[in-house]
């Protein structure tokens, strides 16, 4: 009687896919990219970074050493070895029509990296990241050159912040 009515098999149905949908929820495992039970904090606290060759990759370089080791600077006996190489290209976007001059750009910062074991110089890790930070170009030259130079340390910056996602994402696999 009661599966012969409409309502009694649609409230079994009800229930099987109710524990259906916990039993395929219990198979779930979330957790934080940086969490520390395998260590991956302790991971990038152990990454030292070749040295920089100007001053955007010196920015790039500074920004991931405070990310990397929260604040504590380079580690004594690096597990790990950074080689970065930072270019930063401007370039101007939108120009005026009446003088041909640009008002407004971007800069664009890219890095090639490597993160290798220092020990056996076994690659975890590589690739190509780039930032771009736009830029307005103010008609005194002074105020345009400091308004690059604040783009370039805003490139760098967000640079930083994805490099070192990588880097703690190839880590945490390990």
């Amino acid at each position: 009687m009661l599966l012969s009515d409409g309502t009694g098999l649609f409230r079994l149905a009800k229930a099987l896919a109710g524990v259906a949908l916990i039993g395929m929820l219990a198979g779930c495992q979330v957790r934080p990219l940086y969490s520390t039970p395998n260590g991956t904090e302790g991971k990038l606290a152990s990454v030292s970074i070749s040295e920089a060759g100007d001053r955007v990759e010196q920015q790039v370089r500074n920004d991931l050493i405070f990310l990397l080791s929260g604040g504590a600077g380079e580690p004594q006996n690096a597990v790990y070895h950074l080689e970065m190489d930072v270019t930063v290209r401007t370039v101007g976007v939108l120009n005026d029509v009446r003088d041909d001059i640009a008002r407004s750009g971007r800069v664009t910062v890219t890095a090639d990296y490597n993160l290798a074991r220092a020990d056996t110089g076994e690659t975890v890790t590589s690739g190509k990241r780039s930032a771009i930070a736009m830029v307005d170009f103010p008609a005194q030259e002074f105020a345009k050159l400091r308004a690059i130079r604040d783009a370039e340390n805003r490139g760098a910056r967000e640079l930083a912040e994805l490099i070192r996602a990588d880097i703690a994402s190839a880590l945490a696999r390990r």
